[in-house]
């Protein structure tokens, strides 16, 4: 045996306990975070927020996870940098165009049958696909009796989606996804623009309610025809996965509409009370309370 071969076990136990600790360290910094403002991420997937801790430590030139933990409780408005870390804000109008195509064609139809509409968007981000549906639902001459309910836990996120302005650099690739939707217009048509951005028009933001709402802690709020959650549950654990789809079988309506992620599915559990209306666009119905 060499000398190198010698020291393996004690470089695999110090790397152990080095993994041991640092778990221990963002088991705190996520309870520190839960316990004081009231944000759970302690069920998110491990792997993914380890990773965007590491970036922002580095990012602030910390030498610890503990000395990000007591920036978090100490240093006025610094949570909200960890929120803007955490939480996942990528989105874009009509993204996964054929999701779109199969909501005109197979839900749509369902929903003409209605006195009124009500969807709820959860984990809507800065708002691009409330606006999306918000403008789907116009075409088909809908939004007149819906309500979209587009709500998110990142509070600047809302406030953002709020605003309906987004950059004008992004209108090229929103045009596009647009267009493979299934739109009937030209999309110039729903926004204004100035030198920098594109404005949506007001009337499809006022069938719009954006607010907080955080699906790790908060509860049912409304009973609903169609529930959106897309690209969502693929950061969360099996157990927050569970209460997620506990809340929405709660919050639809029955033969209400369910539309989830290209990535994710029903879970085994809650499969018994839906039926796969479009399997390869993720969009279920339920058919039982």
């Amino acid at each position: 045996m060499n000398r190198d071969d010698s020291l393996q076990p004690v470089r695999n136990e110090a790397a152990f306990m080095q993994n041991e600790l640092e778990s221990v360290e963002i088991d705190l910094l996520l309870e520190g975070i839960y316990r004081a403002y009231g944000f759970d991420f302690r069920n998110y997937l491990r792997a993914s927020l380890r990773r965007r801790i590491w970036n922002r430590i580095q990012a602030d030139g910390l030498p610890s996870i503990t000395s990000l933990l007591d920036k978090a409780l100490h240093e006025p408005g610094y949570i909200r940098v960890l929120l803007n870390d955490f939480s996942i804000q990528v989105t874009e109008m009509f993204r996964d165009p054929g999701f779109f195509q199969a909501f005109r064609r197979e839900v749509v139809p369902h929903l003409r049958c209605l006195p009124e509409i009500r969807i709820w968007h959860a984990g809507c981000s800065t708002g691009e696909e409330a606006y999306s549906m918000a403008i789907l639902l116009d075409e088909e001459g809908l939004l007149g009796k819906s309500k979209l309910y587009a709500t998110d836990m990142n509070e600047e996120a809302v406030e953002q989606a709020k605003r309906g302005r987004f950059g004008l650099k992004r209108m090229q690739a929103f045009t596009k996804n647009y267009q493979l939707a299934g739109g009937t217009k030209a999309f110039s048509t729903y926004y204004l623009t100035d030198r920098e951005h594109a404005r949506f028009h007001p009337h499809l933001s006022e069938s719009i309610v954006f607010a907080g709402h955080n699906l790790a802690t908060d509860s049912t709020f409304n009973e609903f025809h169609v529930i959106l959650c897309r690209n969502v549950l693929i950061y969360f654990d099996s157990a927050l996965q569970h209460r997620t789809h506990s809340l929405f079988h709660e919050s639809l309506a029955e033969h209400g509409f369910l539309g989830l992620g290209s990535k994710e599915a029903i879970m085994s559990s809650f499969k018994k009370h839906y039926e796969e209306l479009v399997p390869c666009e993720r969009i279920y119905r339920k058919i039982g309370r």
